[in-house]
């Protein structure tokens, strides 16, 4: 069941190939495939950088033999070379970056930098091309820190924006790779901000890049403190949710995902679930499977059975089941919040539509022992998340008569139709912009 719902397979061809690594590197761990079919996935990916050594390295684990292909160490000397050649040709512009007295005199204007550094220090067009090539050959031979250290340099002198957006997907993916996570959200905001913008290259292009821009996102999020507000934030836009309904549906165990365990219930949750409904046949996944169960079938036994299929499904998740290791105990933080958000969503639903509940029939549902769901409802009476009392004779919960405050009834209708507004006024004024312009 575990690789039936892997997603590797789906979000791999989304990375850059060197994020696919450590995506292989938690399947390893996690033994969810045979250890040669892993290995021999490594050195496909590797054949395609320059990191021969690490494929060497991978090919005499697999095959238990010191022996490597006479490809690879033609391979590795034609890497050595190549890479010895970019030296000597971005050398001139590195020297001058490497020399702080030197780099106090660049100015926020390229303009001025250019020229400055052609008449100055006879360095022009070509020796900052070679400075690109040269970074983006130290990161496919994964020398990340030094490849983000070029790419960082090359965008404040390059004029071409093409090749200028290339380096800021580089410097993202070098960032990420090294778990500079701070730096890597503000690569990936810089990146859709230029993606979202009006003059971007073509319709196409840019659905393409947010679907690119969600993926490496994962990353991030996951590894961030505010991460599950932000995949909201990003993900629940317009613009990037009609794209992972078209080209990548797999998204939404993430996002809702973030949902559950995001502690303040969104407004954006009621529409999520529209959502969910849509694509309910076009797409499975045991999570989204799961707030269907409760929120669109009122189905809470399904709800139960799925909920343990959820708890599996994050275990070999490789951005939902991030190991903590704590002294010799290992726990996977996320499960444990999901589990508890779960069943929240479970009782709450379950309780608006029964009076009186049977603690028995509960706890079943709940997936807990008759105690342990006892005690756990009435802590929720205790922290005022739950109007109720327990009738210990009868061994069932009497829920008191919640009816919706009309005063909130009215700021919530106010706060949809607000929201509704603000979506209308800048689509017209997007679509106005592109006719003012003719």
């Amino acid at each position: 069941m575990a690789a039936k719902y892997d997603l590797t397979p789906r979000i791999a061809p989304h990375l850059d190939r060197h994020l696919v690594f450590p995506l292989l590197e938690f399947l390893q761990e996690r033994e969810l495939y045979a250890e040669g079919d892993i290995l021999k996935a490594k050195i496909e990916l590797l054949n395609h950088t320059n990191m021969v050594d690490y494929a060497m390295d991978i090919h005499k684990s697999l095959y238990r033999s010191d022996d490597v292909p006479q490809d690879m160490v033609e391979r590795r000397a034609e890497v050595v070379g190549r890479l010895k050649s970019l030296e000597d040709g971005a050398a001139p512009l590195v020297t001058f970056l490497q020399n702080p007295n030197a780099v106090q005199e660049l100015r926020s204007e390229k303009q001025y930098n250019l020229q400055m550094l052609n008449d100055r220090f006879q360095i022009g067009p070509e020796q900052i091309e070679a400075l690109y090539q040269y970074a983006k050959f130290q990161f496919e031979c994964g020398n990340y820190s030094g490849a983000a250290d070029y790419l960082y340099q090359y965008r404040a002198l390059c004029t071409n924006s093409e090749r200028s957006l290339s380096a800021l997907w580089g410097k993202l993916a070098a960032e990420i790779l090294m778990q500079n996570w701070d730096i890597a959200l503000e690569e990936l905001n810089r990146l859709k901000e230029i993606i979202d913008s009006k003059n971007f290259s073509s319709p196409m292009n840019q659905v393409q890049c947010r679907i690119w821009l969600m993926h490496w996102s994962l990353f991030i999020f996951f590894n961030n403190d505010n991460g599950r507000t932000q995949i909201i934030d990003l993900f629940n836009q317009d613009k990037y949710l009609n794209a992972i309904q078209t080209n990548a549906p797999h998204l939404l165990r993430y996002l809702a995902t973030a949902f559950i365990v995001n502690k303040r219930r969104r407004p954006q949750f009621k529409e999520f679930i529209k959502v969910i409904q849509q694509e309910q046949y076009s797409y499975e996944d045991p999570i989204t499977e799961f707030l269907a169960c409760i929120y669109v079938n009122y189905d809470f036994d399904g709800a139960q059975k799925k909920m343990r299929e959820c708890e599996e499904v994050i275990l070999n998740d490789p951005f939902l089941g991030k190991r903590v290791e704590e002294g010799n105990f290992s726990s996977v933080p996320l499960r444990d919040e999901f589990l508890e958000n779960a069943r929240l969503f479970i009782f709450e639903t379950y309780c608006r539509i029964h009076q009186r509940i049977d603690m028995g029939v509960l706890a079943e549902k709940l997936n807990l022992s008759y105690e342990e769901a006892e005690r756990w409802i009435v802590n929720l009476i205790r922290t005022s998340k739950l109007e109720a009392k327990i009738d210990s004779e009868t061994g069932t919960i009497i829920m008191e008569p919640n009816h919706t405050n009309v005063y909130e009834q009215l700021m919530d209708h106010t706060k949809a139709f607000s929201l509704r507004t603000y979506k209308l006024v800048t689509q017209l004024l997007e679509h106005a912009q592109p006719q003012t312009a003719r």
